[in-house]
């Protein structure tokens, strides 16, 4: 037995069977690319699920994280730290927001925000105790928590949890007529990704946020925009509602917030909606900790300072072009925005994970979701000579 089998063997023999990832082993980090222990490159395509949009180990956010640890890690929230204001003032100049709630992973901002609006709902717009009621869209992800499981579609991660937590309104993504109908006087706050990743990037129509937001704004409805997996640049600008010209309510960040260093998270919204927390009704030890602050500020400083989210801008589309030039009867569809991408191929042609395997070997690291769909989405610095690279090794796979 090698080194990474022996830790293959480990895994399976002591962790829980709930993930079931490539058999690759992954020991070190740089920019675009990763190493196994057998010390075979890789290009990664996953990013680990966007959350290292600014490239493995970056120099500048791994000097800030290096520094602060030296200095002070954690405080709890019981005390102030010399980070946090620096955090907000920044944050609030790049995204426009009036106030800012920092937790430490996606969920938690997820539930940070089902938590105020509910409150909202009951203090500001009038709803009757207990009777709140959040529209969310079939095909959502929007993590793991029993509450967010309660109103996901998707079996594998729902069945078998319950009981499960009342209050939410599911209708199909992307259908406006579906929403407009969804709401009532109960109607606290629409959940929204503005492009469904782990569905598959499932894109939206045109014109489709704009009504959204409308409709919103009418019905005294927040719109909460989950930005998790979609901000940050990963779509070719800051966060994807700029491609609508629209603006939420509330906004959830997370993921590349900290450039993959440590878990930070933050619910970014107007002054009504998080206006509604008093001392002692909601909180974390962890969210909004010196250590995690250092890191989120260089992480945006980089990811802006280096021109990483015009660079998503103009790499997703020269690869996705690439990506439509390849001819292959198994693919059924190309599509993307920005440096978030998926080839979904034809049912007949096997499942995407063969392929998945298949790159592996080519020394390409990408991931399938929902049995069909290859999703890719690089680093926001990878280059043009790497993404030519990769349009190579996946047309040599699915050709």
């Amino acid at each position: 037995m090698n080194t990474s089998e022996k830790l293959i063997a480990t895994e399976q023999r002591l962790g829980a069977n709930n993930y079931k990832p490539l058999d690759v082993v992954l020991t070190r980090g740089e920019g675009v690319h990763v190493w196994d222990t057998d010390g075979n490159r890789y290009l990664d395509c996953l990013s680990a699920y966007s959350a290292v949009n600014q490239g493995h180990c970056h120099p500048k956010i791994l000097a800030a994280m290096v520094e602060q640890a030296g200095r002070l890690t954690l405080t709890s929230r019981a005390f102030r730290n010399d980070q946090l204001a620096y955090l907000y003032e920044e944050l609030a100049a790049l995204t426009g927001s009036h106030k800012i709630l920092p937790m430490n992973s996606g969920a938690e901002a997820v539930e940070t925000a089902i938590k105020a609006v509910r409150k909202w709902g009951y203090e500001v717009k009038g709803v009757p105790e207990g009777k709140a009621e959040i529209i969310v869209c079939a095909d959502n992800f929007h993590g793991r928590t029993l509450s967010i499981i309660s109103f996901s579609t998707d079996p594998d991660a729902r069945t078998g949890f319950g009981p499960y937590t009342p209050g939410f309104r599911t209708i199909p993504f992307g259908d406006a007529g579906a929403f407009e109908a969804a709401i009532n006087s109960n109607t606290v706050a629409a959940l929204i990704e503005p492009i469904q990743g782990e569905a598959g990037i499932i894109i939206p129509p045109a014109g489709y946020f704009t009504r959204i937001r409308e409709l919103c704004t009418a019905n005294n409805v927040t719109l909460i925009l989950d930005e998790i997996q979609t901000g940050l640049g990963r779509t070719g600008k800051l966060l994807a509602e700029e491609h609508e010209g629209i603006e939420a309510d509330v906004t959830l960040i997370g993921k590349a917030l900290s450039g993959g260093f440590y878990p930070v998270s933050a619910v970014l919204s107007n002054s009504e909606v998080l206006g509604v927390l008093k001392p002692g009704q909601h909180g974390s030890t962890f969210g909004g900790n010196p250590l995690a602050c250092a890191v989120a500020r260089t992480a945006l400083k980089v990811l802006v300072e280096e021109g990483m989210i015009e660079n998503a801008a103009a790499m997703g589309d020269y690869f996705l072009e690439g990506l439509r030039s390849i001819r292959s009867n198994i693919v059924r569809d190309v599509r993307g925005r920005g440096l978030m991408m998926a080839i979904e191929l034809e049912p007949e042609a096997g499942g995407a994970r063969q392929y998945c395997h298949a790159l592996k070997e080519r020394g390409l690291l990408a991931k399938d979701t929902h049995d069909h769909t290859i999703r890719l989405a690089p680093p926001l610095i990878i280059t043009r000579e790497q993404v030519d690279w990769a349009v190579s090794q996946i047309e040599k796979t699915i050709s």
